[in-house]
């Protein structure tokens, strides 16, 4: 059995994204990409773990732009 082809982030975050639209489900999204169910639900863990850390920093994750 072959591995699915890797997926870049902009792919992921714009399925990621349309899973929490509601226009698809999580299996939907898994059939459309080739891809397991629990490929799909880690990216959205990820996304939310990642928004969570921001939210936590201040919204500072990277350093502000007026540093710059």
């Amino acid at each position: 059995m072959s591995k699915p082809p890797l997926k870049s982030v902009e792919e992921k975050t714009r399925v990621v994204l349309a899973v929490f639209r509601g226009d698809v489900t999580i299996a939907e999204a898994a059939r459309r990409e080739g891809m397991s169910e629990t490929s799909i639900v880690k990216w959205r863990d990820r996304f939310l773990d990642g928004g969570q850390a921001s939210i936590t920093a201040g919204g500072r994750v990277g350093g502000s732009s007026r540093a710059a």
